[in-house]
């Protein structure tokens, strides 16, 4: 059976949204640096590890993990939308947790300072909000997918926080027949049910799709499970286990066109 639609992962697959978290946190850190005198490399690596420690223990992290909303993406989102009680507690939880991840952060560099704290949890979402970046080659590839194939998105974390991503790069949104946030279905990737949600979006069979994604333990572990080609894109050269085995990796977008055909080429 030929491959009939192209399901994309959004974040570090088409956006690159490691990149405008590093620099958020740089530029948060320099703020820092001139105001205490830190290192903003020690600062960015202390607030990394106390807001995982943190995150960790408040109620609403069994959820977040299964949705797929990281600690990061909780250091800026305000989780206003979703129907899951969960997204009403992280909505309270988040002002605070921003305040003392920083204020931690701080305190682990010996900087007892609460007013640099809130100083510091207040420019991070707004430095985050102005950094958006995509791929070299993110819109060029959708651009010849969308010619012959259905394209959809399915992407793991919060209502709100996805969608302003996507606001924050419009040009994406018209690209695609269908756009599935997990948060909105209230499971994320890997799950089956969510994969045969998107499935149903477009009216394809997992044979007829194939699944292209960063994270091994969702993207990839999702479609392995329902039977989807999966499809790795390791842009960094990471360096994998055999737990989760993609049908397919590759280090750019790019190859997508030589892969469709050559899986197209097999069935016909």
């Amino acid at each position: 059976m030929s491959v009939k639609a192209v399901l994309f992962d959004l974040d570090d697959t088409l956006l690159w949204d490691d990149r405008s978290v590093s620099e958020a946190f740089k530029q948060t850190c320099t703020i820092a640096a001139e105001a205490a005198g830190v290192s903003e490399e020690e600062l960015e690596a202390a607030v990394r590890r106390e807001a995982r420690a943190l995150y960790e223990t408040y109620e609403t992290f069994p959820f977040t993990q299964m949705i797929g909303i990281n600690p990061f993406e909780a250091l800026w989102g305000k989780f206003e939308r979703g129907d899951h009680p969960m997204f009403r507690k992280l909505q309270q939880l988040a002002p605070e947790y921003r305040v003392q991840a920083w204020t931690k952060g701080l305190a682990a560099l010996g900087v007892d300072h609460p007013e640099l704290g809130e100083k510091l949890a207040e420019a991070f979402p707004a430095l985050r909000r102005q950094l958006k970046y995509v791929y070299d080659e993110t819109f060029s590839v959708l651009d010849e997918l969308k010619k012959k194939y259905k394209l959809l998105l399915l992407t793991n974390g919060s209502p709100d926080l996805q969608q302003e991503k996507l606001d924050g790069m419009p040009d994406l949104i018209p690209y695609f027949d269908s756009i599935v946030i997990s948060g909105n279905f209230g499971e994320g990737k890997p799950s089956s049910n969510l994969f045969a949600h998107a499935m149903e979006q477009i009216g394809i069979s997992p044979e007829e799709g194939i699944m292209v994604g960063d994270k091994l333990t969702t993207d990839i572990l999702g479609a392995n499970r329902i039977g989807m080609v999966s499809v790795w894109i390791n842009r960094h050269d990471a360096k994998r286990s055999d737990e989760i085995v993609p049908a397919y990796e590759i280090a750019s977008l790019t190859e997508l066109y030589d892969l469709l055909n050559q899986l197209n080429e097999s069935v016909s």
